[in-house]
């Protein structure tokens, strides 16, 4: 990936330094930080095409950080590294910003498709979808309820309009990965479950049902 500039954000040493030799064996450029106010810093005073945050990490926490970096209206890639499992945990990473996220322990080789999934530039329809009173246009990426338009995150967007330009088809958990995040791999497929909450309660809040 020439040109491609990623930033680790993790305090193990043996984490960090696998994580940058690997990474750079594939072609990108990284930099390294071992707490959250220093990966902050760098985060706010760098382009990076995308962001690996561990979310226990000292000084201030991973989730913070997303926070943080949200705040400013950066639209970075920030993929999350947690020993965390409750769905409620990652619920929370996502409702701070987070485009996705992997379970330590890792294969290197699934991080690997997650970077290159996020980083993989999707070439827009240029046909306007309707869902009843719903609107979106791939173009611009506004998506509207009769008049009234709702925010989406980008990860939010594709995945609705994906179903949406399935919405006669059966769109399985394994299905929408593999279109939505362009993950082939038997992977844990809670990460659906939590967007496809954050879409219904946008369209139920913007419907009024």
């Amino acid at each position: 990936m020439k040109n491609m500039k990623l930033l680790v954000i993790d305090d193990e040493p043996g984490i960090t330094s696998f994580l940058k030799e690997g990474l750079e064996e594939a072609g990108y450029s990284v930099d390294v930080a071992s707490d959250g106010k220093s990966g902050l810093d760098l985060a706010l005073s760098n382009n990076y095409n995308l962001i690996i945050l561990d979310w226990m990490i000292p000084v201030m926490s991973g989730i913070v950080v997303c926070n943080q970096i949200r705040k400013t209206g950066s639209v970075v890639p920030i993929i999350f590294l947690t020993a965390k499992k409750n769905l409620d945990d990652l619920v929370l990473g996502f409702e701070a910003g987070a485009n996705d996220y992997i379970k330590k322990p890792f294969e290197f080789e699934e991080l690997l498709v997650r970077i290159n999934a996020q980083l993989k530039e999707n070439v827009p329809g240029n046909n306007t979808l309707r869902a009843g009173k719903l609107t979106i246009n791939p173009l611009s990426h506004q998506v509207f309820f009769d008049s009234k338009e709702i925010t989406f995150t980008p990860k939010e967007f594709a995945l609705l309009e994906y179903l949406v330009h399935n919405m006669d088809s059966v769109c399985t958990r394994n299905r929408i990965l593999q279109k939505v995040w362009d993950i082939s791999l038997e992977s844990d497929t809670s990460v659906v479950d939590v967007f496809i909450t954050f879409l219904r309660r946008k369209l139920e809040k913007a419907s009024g049902r």
